[in-house]
């Protein structure tokens, strides 16, 4: 009896997990946005997670499993893919203890308070480190079966971010095909994409496709804007129309593994962008261009629809990212392809989704002291704000509306949050020795108003994540969600009564 009762607890927990997988896996394209960490003054992990929420972003990619970020996602509902360093991979890849550790370690420590849903092996490992080439897929296999052993094999995917470049000719799209040299490769890498229902990872950077072509194609294809008749891209083979370099790469990808007699396997783009910023000899790296691009790249994943010869196929995308990596090597393109400054505030206006801008504003965060702060501090910090920082603080002074409670912490947040409204779109930040931090809680009250709050009643407000997608799924889509919700209600039920036999 106990035996039967262990199996059907066991057989629960997987029904419990695949079900919330089908609730929260939608067919729709979304876009996300890389997180990378070579930043001089790169923010603490809580503030970076802010930032995401403040903006409605719901999918990142990690490079690596970063302890602090990975905790301070959790309870987000933040979909996260982490990264196995191209370092980690040879190791991983010649043993299966070694994938059950790094499971253990990076995924299993997180779940499911860190929504992981995704574990990006490497990065362009057949372009950057092709010795370890032959290993790639048994890293894959590793990770994947140490998955299976913990339950989550349905719910965390894994796959491997490629280059444009392992494609030698992708235009014309229909004769595309993969660098041969790597077909064994391939055929092993689809197998194992096509096994666990995995989706195939992309770096698509039609900046460089621009740029390095010689003047073939017109900047106007690379940034998705519209073409004069006599500049219309058509494939001669298919004669499909390519409306943007984005799209003829992403179809690049497609056929290629066609060509390998593969299909059904879903193209994601996991890097792609635009520099804001380049060098004298990078003239096409300026904030409009980098605006121009990543808001037609929303606008155009948010049509739902897939590339020519898979219109079916909704494309995802991940925005290459959100801060400035200025500790990168290489031109001064490298160091400039962020979305934000490490204060928040936006480098370009980007429209996220039919609901929400990024802008310059940055209204829905506020900084406020830290709880626990040392007192000393604070007051040092108030002093600064108010004087030299040209806070407003009259708001504070006694008699006026936020000057109850009449202690140094309460006093603080208000001026630290004046002041950080009025520096942080020209550098201003939310520190003050470490004792103030972002938030994207509204800290007004009653009739004390804080600058930047948007909520004329003075009560609390957070912003709800929202997927950079579609607003709205179809109505199958919904139906079908909340019948698996009420299914794992059930299922819940069943499972709790078991917990306590």
């Amino acid at each position: 009896m106990i035996l039967d009762v262990m199996n059907l607890k066991k057989w629960l927990t997987n029904v419990f997990l695949l079900t919330l997988a089908m609730i929260t896996t939608t067919s729709d394209g979304f876009v996300g946005v890389n997180v990378g960490t070579d930043v001089s003054d790169l923010p603490a992990a809580s503030n970076m997670v802010n930032i995401l929420k403040a903006h409605q972003i719901t999918h990142v990619r990690l490079y690596d499993a970063n302890t602090q970020l990975l905790k301070a996602l959790s309870n987000t509902s933040i979909e996260v893919v982490v990264g196995v360093t191209n370092e980690e991979v040879l190791r991983i890849g010649e043993s299966a203890s070694a994938a059950a550790a790094w499971i253990n370690k990076n995924v299993l420590a997180y779940v499911p308070s860190t929504n992981i849903t995704g574990i990006a092996v490497g990065s362009e490992v057949l372009s950057t480190i092709p010795n370890v080439a032959p290993v790639l897929v048994p890293a894959m296999n590793s990770l994947h079966k140490a998955l299976v052993a913990a339950n989550l094999n349905f719910r965390v995917k894994v796959s491997t971010p490629h280059s444009m470049d392992i494609i030698p000719k992708p235009f014309p799209p229909s004769t595309a095909t993969f660098n041969s040299s790597w077909n064994s490769t391939m055929v092993q890498l689809l197998q194992f994409l096509k096994n666990t229902n995995s989706s195939f990872m992309l770096n698509a950077y039609p900046y460089y496709g621009y740029t390095k072509g010689d003047g073939i194609f017109p900047i106007e294809y690379a940034l998705f804007k519209p073409l004069p008749s006599v500049k219309q891209i058509v494939d001669p083979n298919t004669l499909f129309h390519y409306n943007s370099m984005f799209d003829a790469m992403v179809d690049a990808a497609y056929y290629s593994i066609d060509a390998l007699h593969f299909s059904d396997i879903p193209v994601v783009v996991t890097e792609t962008g635009w520099p804001s910023l380049g060098g004298s000899n990078e003239p096409d790296a300026t904030v409009g261009n980098a605006e121009t691009y990543n808001n037609n790249l929303i606008r155009r994943v948010q049509n739902d629809s897939g590339p020519p010869s898979q219109p079916n196929m909704p494309i995802s995308a991940y925005i290459y990212e959100l801060f400035n990596e200025d500790k990168r090597n290489g031109p001064i393109s490298e160091k400039n392809w962020g979305i934000f400054y490490p204060n928040g505030s936006a480098i370009y206006p980007l429209s996220l989704s039919a609901s929400g801008q990024i802008n310059g504003t940055y209204a829905s965060v506020f900084c406020v002291a830290k709880d626990g702060a040392d007192s000393d501090k604070l007051q040092a910090g108030l002093n600064y704000a108010c004087g030299q920082g040209g806070a407003n603080c009259a708001a504070i002074q006694q008699g006026q509306p936020c000057y109850l409670p009449n202690n140094v912490k309460s006093h603080a947040s208000f001026a630290f949050n004046d002041y950080y409204q009025k520096t942080h779109s020209t550098g201003g930040t939310c520190d003050f020795d470490g004792t103030a931090t972002i938030t994207t809680k509204d800290p007004s009250y009653g009739s004390c108003i804080y600058t930047g709050s948007s909520n004329s009643t003075g009560d609390g407000m957070s912003l709800a994540p929202m997927a950079l997608g579609p607003s709205s799924s179809s109505e199958a889509t919904s139906n079908m969600q909340v019948c698996s919700l009420q299914y794992l209600i059930s299922v819940i039920g069943a499972f709790l009564t078991l917990v306590v036999l």
